[in-house]
């Protein structure tokens, strides 16, 4: 009996009355549909609902059950953190508690620390549970390269991972640097720094809270003013005028945008590849996007052509070369050639 799982397994949410479970890439049920709730599996693991809490279980459908908690955070650097009533700890992939529950708040590792919230001020700790920058910022973001932004007394800059300050500005708030830029706010506006502190774009879009806000993808991100949208180069350059009634992020060179209650597709020099023709438009995955015609979903390639026809009611896009599908409220999963690989019994009956 094989115990170990090949690290390069896929795992795909199934769904069989009202029930889920996982297949693999080829259609194959791996695990039972057996939960009244999952979430897809993220790095190794997946969150399923177990007596009324959620927990983890492995590629292989081994669930984590050394101790219920009452909330579970994804595995990031193999560690997850977890809360139990007010207080944070972490796990690691065997569901040991591998750092005590014992803080006010905790966000995820990255880069081999992660920022944790004592009596209100915010240091650092590394993966076996040592307090490696001390506690005394009034917030704290991840690690990413080898600085992270912190906020002090309505002050706020960029510390390494000896707690040295690196870089102060003149921002109320700073977020982690995203390749050499980073996001800064100030009267709620937003723009962006480099690594040496210098102004690349001076804060004057309005930042929207629960928005993504200078985040980018495809070196490329959304910015809003009076209603329409726009995008922002790395560089800090205005690459895409606000001229949209609505925008997706840049991925594989291209991005949906909505023009006159129509999508299309633009490229990062804001020319139309793909023409104003479609209801809904998502993003490009593996090559192809899901665009919706006659209310119905299908995907396209980057030249506009169809690839798989709209006739689905609801898609997702292509992951690892599937792509769930839903028509009549029965789900099917799909290849690029339109084959399909698994579907909820009676799905075409």
């Amino acid at each position: 009996m094989r115990i170990l799982a090949d690290m390069e397994e896929l795992r795909f949410k199934i769904r069989d009355k009202g029930r889920f479970g996982f297949m693999d890439e080829h259609g194959n049920v791996v695990i039972e549909p057996q939960y009244v709730e999952a979430e897809d599996f993220y790095n190794l693991f997946a969150k399923v609902k177990f007596n009324d809490h959620y927990v983890h279980i492995d590629l292989l459908g081994r669930l984590l059950l050394k101790q219920l908690y009452k909330f579970i955070g994804y595995f990031e650097e193999d560690l997850a953190r977890v809360r139990l009533i007010k207080r944070w700890g972490f796990i690691n992939g065997k569901g040991d508690e591998v750092i005590e529950v014992r803080y006010d708040d905790a966000l995820d590792f990255s880069n081999g620390l992660a920022a944790v919230s004592v009596n209100n001020q915010f240091g650092y700790i590394n993966k076996e549970g040592k307090v490696v920058i001390s506690p005394r910022f009034n917030w704290a973001g991840d690690f990413k390269g080898e600085l992270a932004p912190v906020q002090w007394f309505g002050k706020s800059g960029f510390v390494d991972k000896n707690g040295l300050f690196i870089l102060n500005t003149p921002f109320e708030k700073c977020f982690p640097f995203q390749k050499n830029v980073a996001v800064v706010l100030h009267e709620n506006l937003w723009g962006l720094i480099d690594f040496q502190g210098n102004l690349l774009l001076p804060p004057q879009f309005p930042y929207f809270s629960g928005s993504t806000n200078g985040e980018f993808f495809d070196d490329m991100a959304i910015f809003k003013v009076d209603n329409k949208f726009g995008f922002v180069s790395i560089k800090g350059e205005i690459a895409v005028l606000p001229r949209y009634e609505s925008a997706g992020d840049f991925s594989e060179g291209l991005a949906p945008v909505q023009l006159h209650g129509k999508f299309g597709y633009i490229n990062k020099n804001d020319e139309l590849v793909i023409p104003f023709i479609f209801e809904d438009a998502g993003l490009f995955s593996e090559g192809l996007a899901q665009v919706k015609q006659h209310k119905q979903w299908g995907f396209i390639n980057s030249s506009g052509e169809w690839c798989v026809p709209p006739k689905f009611d609801q898609v997702m896009p292509f992951r690892n070369g599937l792509a769930w599908a839903e028509k009549k409220s029965n789900w099917v999963y799909i290849n690029q050639s339109n084959d399909i690989i698994w579907k909820e019994p009676d799905l075409y009956s």
